[in-house]
């Protein structure tokens, strides 16, 4: 989260590199864990309940620190927003995953950054996208229509996979939807753990509910949904979260975004080696475009800082 403190942060080092390629592959398996355990237990039922558990632990940080006071304030409306946003995108992922393969579903997500760009270019003169941003605009959506009019939709037996790969679409235009909330409300001035509750009492909730209304609450115990289960909840859940805010309170933002580009590569990956997933030509040359074009979205700030030093060179 940015601050009035952003000129104290300091440009990614080693260190935060290493810390971000674990995160980009925390975030990376997620999807190959919820797709694995499906047969277990129903994807949206696993987020829920991971969700609430990993709230339980939020809650507690947020009072230990003395947090509470933000809780009240006028935040319960955007938290409303922001819990309903972050459930909508895990509804299009969980759900998602019942027709796509993880790997597909791990690059379609993560177009969240062109969506942001496009709502903050429409909101704030001072976010106009650049030419460059705009190249990765159409780039990426270019790699959407490529993986779409190619076939890439899971190969043979899996002529639904498209209705997947469009909700992991949905699922990014979420995730972006979410933070263009938290950057134009009192939420913005919020600490970053409550923020993260609103947004786990809100997939906690509702998933949950949906989970029980359409009859997705078979659970069979298993070694597999044991280890899946708590690496969502631990892993995904606690610590990438608590990372995550920690490094933003130290490092720049947009730097250590541009590095999150790495979390759809390791989806893919891991999606291949451990769940067998087959990847098709049309799908990896749309990936590899979206990819491209996320970093031209993300990175544009880095380039022009490295462009400017080069001038300064010379």
């Amino acid at each position: 989260m940015m601050d009035s403190n952003v000129n104290q942060r300091r440009p990614v080092d080693g260190r935060a590199a290493l810390m971000m390629v674990g995160l980009c592959a925390i975030w990376g398996m997620q999807q190959t864990a919820l797709k694995a355990a499906g047969p277990d237990m129903a994807p949206v039922l696993q987020i829920s309940l991971r969700s609430g558990l990993a709230a339980v632990v939020i809650a507690a940080l947020v009072f230990v620190r003395g947090e509470g006071h933000a809780l009240r304030g006028g935040t319960w409306k955007p938290g409303l927003a922001i819990g309903v946003l972050f459930a909508l995108e895990y509804l299009f992922m969980g759900e998602g995953l019942r027709f796509t393969s993880a790997s597909h579903m791990g690059i379609f997500l993560y177009t969240a950054p062109i969506f942001t760009a496009l709502g903050l270019h429409f909101r704030l003169p001072e976010e106009r996208l650049s030419p460059l941003q705009w190249l990765g605009i159409v780039t990426a959506f270019a790699g959407v229509a490529v993986s779409f009019l190619g076939g890439a939709h899971g190969g043979p037996g899996h002529d639904s996979a498209w209705i997947g790969d469009l909700m992991g679409i949905g699922a990014g235009a979420s995730w972006g939807a979410t933070t263009l909330t938290l950057r134009f409300s009192r939420l913005s001035h919020a600490p970053s753990t409550v923020t993260t509750l609103y947004q786990l009492l809100g997939a906690f909730v509702l998933l949950g509910l949906l989970a029980l209304a359409t009859g997705q609450t078979q659970v069979t115990v298993t070694p597999l949904l044991g280890l899946s289960f708590a690496f969502q909840t631990i892993g995904v859940s606690l610590v990438s979260l608590l990372v995550w805010f920690g490094m933003l309170r130290v490092y720049l933002a947009s730097r250590l975004g541009v590095l999150s580009f790495m979390t759809p590569l390791f989806g893919v990956a891991f999606g291949v080696a451990l769940l067998g997933e087959r990847l098709e030509p049309a799908f990896i040359a749309g990936a590899l475009m979206v990819i491209a074009g996320i970093l031209l979205v993300s990175g544009h700030e880095m380039f022009r800082a490295r462009q400017a030093r080069r001038a300064a060179l010379n």
